[in-house]
């Protein structure tokens, strides 16, 4: 027999454990993920928390540890997960899921995270057919949900610091940060924005300007970034930032404001994950 038929019989001989293993495989699970589902109360809608605790947690009764909140939560854990576990490993991180209970036929149409168009969005759509069926512009309500039921669960199930929270939100969801930040920015301690989508909504959020931002008793720090190749949006954030400036808020104690070199808008996305903890962490050890 020659090789070229000995090489196809040993082949032939291995191609049921190569198909045994392939099927043997199974789904990896972020360790020490908690998952709890969460009721806004207000508009009787059901959410999930993704928590992670810091290592030793249970060991350290007496301590109490910041919070980092996120929106889009299965899209963030993971990187903010390793980024923590290395630059902050002793903050809890609380992940804010999009609706669990959508109605069928907008999940179908537009996927599992349809509910963020309608949860970030500061506006209502200008196209009444439109408006009624994703019902946009419902910022307001979310936060409602966050301050009500999120944080109170979290601080009462939780050892947390309630003067260390952090909001980290993401293109949509850092246009919502934004909202909270001028909206009710006691809210938060501190504020990462990434790409937010501020394309018309700057004049609406600086009509929204709470007298908290004025306070000398507010101590509040911000982060902000974009891609530098998003040449479209880069405009509307630049625009954002020097009204902010501008204003001189007393509430508003720092602003860190970065442009991430070589990036567009998704691949801004894991730069900023790790270079903003990075930025959180340094604050923490700046106050210790």
């Amino acid at each position: 027999m020659d090789m070229k038929n000995i090489l196809i019989l040993v082949c032939l001989y291995l191609l049921p454990f190569l198909f045994v293993q392939a099927n043997e495989t199974s789904d990896f699970t972020l360790s020490k993920i908690q998952v709890l589902p969460i009721k806004d109360t207000q508009a009787d809608r059901q959410y999930e928390l993704y928590i992670k605790l810091p290592e030793g947690y249970s060991d350290n009764k007496d301590k109490i540890y910041p919070v980092i909140y996120f929106t889009d939560a299965i899209w963030q854990i993971e990187i903010l997960s390793g980024a923590t576990e290395f630059l902050m490993e002793d903050a809890i991180l609380v992940g804010i899921s999009w609706q669990k209970d959508i109605n069928a036929a907008l999940m179908k149409e537009k996927g599992q995270h349809v509910s963020r168009n309608r949860d970030y969005s500061i506006s209502k759509s200008s196209n009444p057919e439109v408006q009624a069926k994703y019902q946009l512009g419902q910022a307001s309500n979310h936060l409602t949900f966050i301050r009500n039921d999120v944080i109170k669960t979290i601080e009462k199930n939780y050892r947390t610091d309630p003067e260390n929270r952090t909001y980290f939100g993401f293109s949509a969801g850092a246009r919502f940060g934004a909202y909270i930040l001028m909206a009710q920015p006691d809210t938060f301690k501190n504020y990462i924005l990434g790409s937010p989508s501020l394309w018309r909504d700057i004049p609406l959020l600086f009509s929204l300007e709470h007298e908290v931002l004025k306070s000398k008793e507010q101590a509040i720090n911000l982060y902000i970034s974009y891609g530098e190749l998003e040449k479209k949006l880069g405009p509307h954030i630049e625009e954002f930032v020097t009204k902010l400036k501008n204003k001189q808020y007393e509430g508003l104690s720092s602003i860190k404001h970065v442009v991430i070199e070589s990036s567009g808008h998704s691949d801004s996305f894991p730069m900023l994950g790790v270079r903003s903890v990075k930025w959180l962490s340094s604050l923490s050890k700046e106050e210790k």
